[in-house]
């Protein structure tokens, strides 16, 4: 096949050419935007699940769609430390600012200006200037330096602002599982008192499959205040469905043994899926692709994985987190309970949790239920085998 018209598109947050399986959560973000344009309320979405289950490209539509509207966006992305902390702090007040410029021209409109104004004082609170919007701070908004009180503040005049024009406020907020306690405690109180006061302000967050444990733990009403979707493998259909609808619109097919290996190769995960399929393209030479091409895309596209998508996890690890991911391998893909991890390495439960406390603050575990940890990243126990045959072979 021609290689500038591989319709797969593997990457992160890349989105792929034919969207599968995510048709309900789109459905419901459509349903937020019309109920907010008849000022009526709607709960704001938490999307979670795996990495490389596509949650990013689902949360970049769902921003599309808002953007569409007309409505007033941001984009974050949570990282861990204090620098991650202050970096999102710092993005935060500038695509404020950024969104807020096309009010501008609207300046004479009451709402529109004590918007403006409260971005800047915002801004100027978190050390933020450089963009003008035409106004003066004003010294009674969002000047306290507490995140809670001053993100209220803006919340506020923003969301007034824009229930008189029949749109919304939304911050989209990727990683949200790694945004600090305070920022994190802060978001779920000011949506809470948007949900209470008729604001249409919209957090909606995607993380880790601990994201929702975290926003209930940052405040214990956050488990009524979203509507939490779970993202996951896709179902048999849909899978395949990502797989033969972009070849089909470049004029190619799958024979069901090629369709068959590719499908379970990726494991129906979508970014497993744009792997294999681009890999697939690669290696075809006919239409229908075969099985014994198939399998040769499998073993090409296994070696990518191995050579980028897991090691960027495993190379994190500190030597002793290792020996922990190993103990964990032995269930596959998990869960697994700390106590059996604790009798593979001859330890005792409690002397390993520091290193699952690090290993679940760098993503690469969490805890499912009490007592259990698995991988965030699926396949990763498979990884850790082959690693292990590696060097037994050159042993």
């Amino acid at each position: 096949m021609e290689p500038q018209l591989n319709p797969y598109n593997p990457g992160s947050g890349v989105p792929p050419r034919f969207l599968a399986g995510r048709e309900a959560e789109i459905r419901a973000f459509d349903l937020l935007v019309a109920r907010t344009e008849l000022s009526m309320p709607a709960r704001p979405m938490v999307l979670s699940g795996l990495r490389g289950v596509g949650k990013t490209v689902l949360l970049n539509r769902l921003k599309g769609i808002a953007d569409h509207h007309g409505w007033l966006t941001l984009k974050l992305e949570g990282r861990p430390g204090e620098e991650g902390a202050r970096d999102i702090r710092k993005a935060l007040a500038r695509e404020l600012q950024v969104a807020s410029r096309r009010y501008v021209s609207q300046i004479g409109v009451g709402p529109v200006k004590a918007l403006l104004r409260t971005v800047t004082s915002f801004s100027a609170t978190i050390g933020i200037e450089g963009i003008s919007l035409g106004v003066d701070v004003d010294p009674a908004r969002a000047r306290t330096g507490h995140m809670d009180i001053d993100l209220q503040d803006v919340v506020e005049d923003v969301g007034a602002a824009l229930r008189g024009l029949r749109k919304g406020f939304a911050v989209f907020i990727d990683e949200m599982q790694d945004v600090d306690d305070e920022l994190l405690a802060a978001l779920v109180t000011v949506q809470h008192h948007a949900v209470q006061n008729e604001l249409p302000f919209f957090v909606t967050g995607a993380g880790l499959p601990n994201l929702p444990a975290r926003l209930a733990d940052a405040r214990s009403y956050a488990e009524r205040l979203f509507d939490y979707r779970q993202i996951g493998k896709l179902d048999p259909d849909q899978a395949a469905e990502s797989l033969t609808v972009p070849a089909s619109q470049m004029g190619q097919s799958y024979s069901d043994d090629a369709l068959a290996a590719v499908l379970e190769a990726s494991g129906r995960y979508p970014y497993f899926i744009q792997e294999f399929g681009s890999a697939m393209w690669e290696v075809a030479t006919t239409s229908p692709f075969t099985g014994d091409e198939a399998h040769e895309a499998v073993r090409i596209g296994q070696q990518r994985l191995d050579a980028g998508f897991f090691p960027s996890r495993w190379d994190r690890a500190t030597p002793r987190e290792r020996d922990y991911m190993n103990a964990m391998a032995a269930d596959g893909d998990g869960p697994s309970t700390t106590g059996a991890i604790a009798a593979r390495l001859g330890k005792k439960v409690t002397s390993l949790g520091p290193t699952r406390a690090q290993l679940i603050s760098k993503g690469l575990i969490y805890p499912p239920e009490y007592g259990q940890v698995a991988f965030t990243v699926p396949g990763m126990a498979g990884f850790i085998e082959r690693q292990h045959q590696e060097l037994d072979e050159l042993g």
